[in-house]
């Protein structure tokens, strides 16, 4: 799981970078995901991480 947290948390920054938006990196059961954040309707997933690329990219939670 340790390597799929990482792809996941690349994919996120780079994701954050392109769009240009805060994005969030999830859990919902045994799987991630990344979407922009003011698309994320959070009922049924955990919050990992919010990344903004206008903080450096570093995570805000």
């Amino acid at each position: 799981m340790s390597n799929d947290l990482s792809l996941a948390q690349d994919a996120a920054f780079q994701l954050a970078r392109t769009l240009m938006v805060p994005v969030t990196l999830f859990r919902s059961g045994d799987e991630f995901g990344v979407l922009p954040s003011d698309e994320l309707d959070g009922d049924d997933v955990i919050i990992l991480f919010e990344y903004d690329p206008y903080a450096g990219g570093r995570p805000v939670h």
